[in-house]
């Protein structure tokens, strides 16, 4: 089996972000840069990011300035230092304690939208900029306490730790490693429809976390012997994807399967099938769908079909 290289950048890859860690640190700063008026700021609304021509299909990122972001800011939610886009300090912002934060921003400035279903339209870089916010944003306001003691904790180094205030403990934003994988054989390859799935007629690569103690490749064939029952011999990286839907990071591989009988979990898997290259050519015609274009998924299947035509 062949490894099979990456065509293209993923979705929410590419972020055209200087992070400049050196700077967390720099309260002087941190303090000029969120009063300056050039500063730009991504709003974050309960794990939506700001964005205008979404109903168009041409959706771009709304970063906010001045007096919108300040009232934004006013909400009280956390926020955290991103870096620098092309010499200007960014910030995320966390704006879900309010009910409704439109009408706090000047009109036309467009909605609070799931960033999953634009990702593939929007313009390079700013797709990542909004995954990144997001992230970070999710994990500031689910990790206020801390899971050594149980007591409250403040934010650090510009948001990107939270010291507990009564046993100092330092907490750190969490990236949970996952694997997924394209599994072939013999110019099939094999996908699943996931009881999580909501449309009922998409299939994909399966994947799983990443279990402590095991390496990825580990994981891949467990994974894989776990939901389909296949046994899985070479295994190939592919590339890797942000998924901050809350906190993964994607890691995509091409598998060899070495066994044809699938044997499917059914807590995980409502069907598996080994798919033929003509059928994932024309799913369309022969009754099932592929993953969304932005997911790592997908160009996993793309790539491989791209080879088989080599």
């Amino acid at each position: 089996m062949l490894s099979i290289p990456a065509s293209r950048p993923n979705a929410y890859s590419g972020s055209p972000l200087d992070r400049a860690a050196n700077r967390r640190e720099d309260a002087a700063f941190i303090e000029a840069a969120l009063a300056d008026a050039e500063t730009l700021f991504v709003p974050v609304w309960r794990s939506r990011s700001l964005m205008k021509g979404v109903p168009e299909g041409a959706p771009e990122a709304v970063l906010l300035t001045g007096a919108a972001a300040e009232a934004v800011r006013m909400t009280g939610g956390p926020w955290a230092f991103l870096g620098f886009w092309e010499g200007r300090p960014v910030f995320a912002v966390d704006c879900s304690q309010a009910d409704d934060p439109l009408p706090l921003l000047p009109e036309g400035m467009g909605a609070f939208a799931d960033l999953r279903t634009v990702a593939g339209l929007l313009p390079p870089g700013e797709a990542s900029i909004l995954a990144h916010a997001r992230g970070l944003m999710h994990w500031r306001t689910k990790h206020r306490f801390c899971g050594v003691c149980g007591a409250g904790c403040e934010p650090r180094s510009a948001g990107h730790a939270m010291a507990c205030t009564n046993c100092g403990t330092q907490h750190f934003p969490r990236t949970d490693p996952a694997v997924i994988m394209l599994v072939v054989r013999e110019g099939r390859c094999l996908l699943g429809h996931s009881t999580r799935f909501p449309n009922n007629v998409m299939y994909s690569t399966l994947a799983g976390f990443v279990e402590p103690g095991e390496t990825l490749e580990e994981a891949v064939r467990r994974e894989v012997m776990e939901e389909a029952g296949i046994e899985v011999g070479a295994v190939h990286y592919h590339s890797s994807q942000p998924w901050p839907f809350p906190s993964s990071i994607m890691l995509g591989f091409h598998a060899e399967g070495l066994s044809d009988t699938i044997t499917i979990d059914p807590e995980e898997l409502r069907d598996a099938r080994w798919f033929t290259v003509e059928e994932m050519r024309n799913p369309q015609a022969h009754g099932f769908a592929l993953p969304r274009g932005d997911s790592i998924a997908r160009r996993l299947i793309e790539d491989w079909l791209a080879e088989q035509a080599a």
